[in-house]
């Protein structure tokens, strides 16, 4: 919906562009289009890296297409009660405490819940959203409403920067 070339589909059409490009190149022989495959698909893989990329400053999420969102608060909770337990956990150890221990790894057990939840949460409404957006921004196009079509641009970009702040964060997750 954006127009700054940052489009997760438009990466994806320039990469088969440039398949193609390439493969026209070899049956010919032409040096020129290997070449201009091989800065299409470049230029392809920039496009892709560019539109999932988000700034994370505490819970407000920017990206290059202007988007902005706030976190879920049950992710900052959550890692709240993660760094709370982990302390308890490290203390109890410290000072022998069992009970002190255990409570520490209930409550980190609790955060990770709680923020899960929160990223669920966000990614869920994220891509709703985007939906809505991308959906009331064709309908504003048709009809001409171009207040209402930036409007619908406004509502995608920022759900599209929540969806992509919970992916980063999941995917950081899954590679710790």
């Amino acid at each position: 919906m954006s127009d700054n070339n940052s489009s997760t589909a438009k990466s994806y059409l320039d990469s088969a562009i440039a398949q193609g490009q390439s493969a026209l190149g070899s049956l010919t022989g032409s040096s020129g289009d290997k070449t201009e495959a091989a800065a299409r698909n470049d230029q392809a893989a920039a496009e892709k890296e560019a539109s999932h990329t988000v700034g994370k400053l505490a819970q407000l999420n920017v990206s290059p297409s202007g988007g902005v969102s706030m976190d879920d608060p049950s992710r900052s909770e959550g890692s709240w009660n993660q760094t709370v337990g982990s302390a308890k956990e490290s203390l109890g150890g410290l000072v022998g405490s069992e009970a002190l221990k255990k409570e520490g790894s209930q409550q980190n057990a609790e955060g990770k819940g709680q923020e899960a939840q929160g990223q669920l949460s966000d990614f869920g409404s994220g891509v709703q959203d985007r939906v809505k957006g991308a959906a009331g921004g064709m309908v504003a196009g048709i009809t001409g409403d171009r207040e209402k079509e930036e409007e619908m641009r406004r509502i995608h970009d920022d759900a599209k920067t929540k969806q992509r702040s919970a992916e980063a964060d999941i995917q950081k997750q899954a590679e710790a």
